[in-house]
């Protein structure tokens, strides 16, 4: 287990989840914001190498720095995340899981990230950023919950813009986002020096056309992207694919079977 036996005090509201690798767990505030699988995905979806240094942006309550450091042996992970009450709960969740030696998390604006780190500081960067513009969509009454899902506190150009310049040159972006924005983020990114490199649609169901996309972009990389077949999220209703559960490294019956246990 990875959990810490310092104290780690919850405030109201909040409970501790288990994420089911490798004893890792994270505080979380289900009247605030909770994780998705798109940060799941995304977490799988990143090729992060050993000794990368690695930014989040808009990291939330750390979901994807705990699951980087679980999966990944890279060298750094920072976690960037605007709110105050947000980035307090990540670093908690950094602490019962005994990760400050590689995972840091920073309360600060995405729009000042490089005057934060300064440019070229990371060799990879992943991003799960606010889905909606403007007034597309219900806005939450919870204000910590509109600025994750709504862009109220930046921009997807932010985004881009401000990682291109903290990028070092062949950095990776790795990005999950809604496919009606699709356009709109490889114009971005080819206009920040971020080539496209690698796509995968993902889709809830076969029959079902695709709700994200997950994006890879190399800075100053070869114009060439490859298209990969898409995730499929559930087989039938509340159950999801074999690929889905190792991502989430949660046995399938195909793993039991080979073990001889069917």
């Amino acid at each position: 287990m990875k959990i810490s036996d310092g104290h780690c005090p919850l405030n109201p509201g909040e409970r501790i989840d288990d994420l089911q690798r490798d004893g890792y767990v994270i505080i979380q505030n289900p009247d605030k914001f909770c994780f998705g699988v798109d940060a799941v995905l995304l977490s799988g979806f990143a090729r992060i190498r050993d000794k990368d240094c690695v930014l989040d942006m808009g990291t939330g309550n750390g979901i994807i720095p705990i699951l980087l450091a679980a999966k990944t042996g890279a060298d750094s992970i920072v976690g960037l995340e605007i709110q105050p009450d947000s980035a307090d709960m990540a670093q908690r969740s950094v602490r019962l899981n005994n990760l400050e030696d590689r995972v840091r998390i920073v309360q600060g604006d995405i729009k000042e990230a490089v005057t934060l780190f300064g440019q070229q500081s990371f060799t990879a960067i992943t991003c799960n950023p606010p889905y909606m513009i403007g007034q597309h969509g219900l806005i939450n009454e919870s204000r910590s919950m509109a600025i994750a899902r709504h862009e109220i506190a930046c921009t997807l150009e932010d985004i881009i813009s401000q990682g291109s310049r903290l990028l070092r040159e062949c950095g990776r972006f790795f990005m999950v986002h809604r496919p009606f924005r699709l356009v709109e983020i490889v114009v971005l990114f080819t206009k920040y020096g971020l080539e496209p490199k690698r796509m995968r649609f993902v889709q809830p169901y076969a029959d079902k056309e695709p709700n994200l996309v997950l994006i890879e972009a190399v800075k100053g990389g070869r114009s060439r992207v490859t298209v990969e077949k898409p995730l499929i999220i559930y087989r039938k209703p509340h159950v999801y694919t074999d690929e889905v559960l190792r991502v989430y490294k949660k046995q399938t019956a195909e793993d039991v079977k080979q073990r001889g246990d069917l």
